[in-house]
């Protein structure tokens, strides 16, 4: 099978601020790293620019693309990662030449992907029109108020429209990245990749976009030991109470200081862990539905379908069958992922 080519485009004779380099860095370090071990072939990745070999400069550091529009049209899947500020906010018009690759790219089939206000970008090629979308909360309603067809939503991380996909600005380019992973090489292989890179294996894209954080005094008990102790014992029967003892806090401190810190309660950061756990379990493991159930702590083999069917979208035995037909992990052609979005 030929490599699932990524390309990510990078918009000539602009300044890179500090924000567009951290998300062209979120799918550099997703799509171009080294993750072979994890899976193999991973993916082909190409930075594209609208003039091959030119250089972009960032804050401490110059990008160089060595490919082009054409590149970006022929590839699998297409990443936006910002474009200028001023081609949001300002007079300064989208290169027309992206406009026109993006349209192309669709075209064809390209799974195509926007973080943060790249989603501009789609929007003026219109693959967002009767869409659902979003982008960085500051700029949701510029995009909403420009662009009336599409239907934006700024309360989320991400959305999956399918072909079509939007992330809300900075670390949500990063769900969406490893959400992609997830969707192309299963949860065990985005999980081992956010473990690598020491993030939640799993926000849900539904999550608010907007989480307050208050900052914690300086001698406030992080919520990470208990956190990995909870995961090493999913198994278990686990309550608010029983995890507030571990984390030596009241049931109703630790319950708002989760909430704060990942935007879930902790019943549903719980039940998040146990269907990523059984997701893990169906794609590298024969053990019976039953014994899934158990081992990630759902209970019932009935219960797992049930949780299956509201959160992935497939019942647990066409999961495992899907993902036993990719074979070798590998990445797979657009538009036969082994599972709907979730």
């Amino acid at each position: 099978m030929n490599r699932h080519t990524v390309a990510a485009s990078v918009i000539d004779d602009a300044p890179l601020t500090p924000w567009d380099v951290y998300e062209l860095g979120i799918a550099c370090a997703i799509f171009g790293g080294s993750h072979s071990d994890l899976a193999d072939p991973w993916y082909d990745f190409r930075l594209c620019g609208i003039r091959p070999g030119s250089a972009h400069n960032g804050p401490g550091l110059v990008v160089n693309t060595h490919h082009g529009m054409a590149d970006l049209a022929h590839a699998d899947t297409v990443i936006v990662p910002s474009v200028p500020d001023d081609c949001v906010t300002g007079d300064r018009p989208l290169p027309p030449e992206l406009i026109e690759a993006l349209r192309r790219a669709g075209t064809a089939g390209a799974r195509i992907v926007s973080l943060c206000n790249g989603a501009f970008a789609l929007a003026a090629a219109g693959l967002l029109d009767g869409r659902r979308a979003t982008a960085h909360w500051a700029h949701t309603e510029l995009l909403a108020e420009r662009y009336p067809a599409v239907h934006v939503d700024d309360s989320v991380l991400y959305v999956d429209e399918g072909q079509i996909l939007t992330s809300a600005g900075l670390s949500a380019g990063l769900d969406l990245c490893l959400h992609l992973v997830r969707r192309d090489l299963g949860a065990h292989v985005a999980n081992q990749l956010a473990r690598r890179m020491v993030v939640l294996a799993h926000r849900p894209g539904g999550q608010a976009q907007f989480i307050e954080r208050p900052v914690m005094p300086s001698d406030d008990d992080s919520l990470t030991p208990v956190l990995h102790w909870a995961m090493e014992k999913l198994d278990r029967p686990l309550s608010v109470d029983a995890l507030a003892v571990r984390a030596r806090m009241s049931p109703r401190t630790f319950h708002r200081r989760l909430l704060a810190a990942t935007g879930l309660t902790p019943m549903k950061w719980l039940l998040t862990q146990r269907v990523a756990r059984a997701q893990a379990l169906l794609e590298t493991t024969d053990l019976p539905i039953d014994e899934v159930s158990r081992r990630a702590g759902l209970g019932t083999a009935n219960n797992l379908r049930r949780h299956f069917s509201l959160h992935v979208g497939l019942s647990p035995t066409d999961y495992r069958r899907g993902f036993a037909a990719v074979g070798e992990r590998q990445p797979m052609p657009v538009g036969t992922a082994a599972f709907p979005a979730s």
